[in-house]
């Protein structure tokens, strides 16, 4: 077996196992235990509404698609970079949401790991091939974005670190804007990475509407912003 066909069957086993895991283990998890925090955060406005988590079955299956045919590619020299960052992404994301429920700023050192590696996958994955490999990887990176932020916001407002939950809720969302930039400029041709942080914004503006108008507005603008990155880079000429 060659070195490249074995990595490519690591990936797969990580990816299997990424979306066998969690869904087997914390199968109701709609985010972290409102009384996990010295200051509990039941509504806190950091967190998108509940339905913006259903995007995570899109992820999981894709991921698995992709993996899949990387095996058959295994040879193929521009899918080798992506592999390295996206199997380790995809290990510290096994047992994250097992983590989430017993310890939330164990999973907040977790989850930014995971973006970490996600990025680098996204940055490396092929210009060809936009479909089966760039793209699952720009969601799932752009998911990741508005998440972690959104896990410093309930560890930040749960803990009493200097602000309220409202103040967490702009800070971190400024921090996920200004990653979310970044992450756009390093890969202008996957639009599914705006798109993945937007739908997260969006949830946010849902989970506020009526209640904290200014973080509503913050999220809706960021949306909106990240949306035309999206148009952007969807009518961008293929190579």
């Amino acid at each position: 077996m060659t070195k490249t066909r074995l990595i490519a069957l690591l990936h797969l086993a990580a990816a299997l196992a990424f979306a066998i895991a969690g869904p087997l283990l914390a199968p109701d998890f709609r985010g972290y235990d409102p009384n996990a925090f010295p200051i509990p955060q039941g509504d806190a406005p950091v967190g998108p509404a509940g339905y913006a988590f259903s995007i995570w079955g899109v992820i999981y299956i894709w991921l698995i698609v992709s993996a899949v045919i990387g095996l058959k590619r295994h040879d193929a020299p521009d899918w080798v970079p992506m592999r390295p960052p996206l199997i380790l992404a995809l290990l510290i994301g096994t047992p994250w949401l097992t983590v989430a429920t017993m310890n939330p700023v164990i999973a907040t050192v977790m989850i930014f790991l995971m973006l970490f590696c996600a990025l680098i996958a996204m940055v490396q994955a092929p210009v060809l091939d936009p479909w089966l490999a760039r793209a699952p990887n720009a969601l799932f990176a752009g998911w990741l974005t508005a998440a972690s932020f959104a896990s410093l916001g309930y560890i930040g407002a749960g803990y009493g670190v200097i602000l309220s939950d409202v103040g967490w809720a702009y800070l971190c969302l400024i921090g996920a804007l200004v990653v979310a930039y970044v992450g756009t400029r390093l890969r202008p041709d996957a639009p599914l990475y705006p798109l993945g942080v937007a739908w997260a914004l969006v949830a946010i503006v849902v989970k506020n509407w009526g209640t904290e108008w200014g973080v509503a507005g913050l999220a809706g603008v960021g949306a909106i912003v990240l949306l035309a990155f999206a148009v952007k880079a969807w009518n961008r000429p293929a190579p």
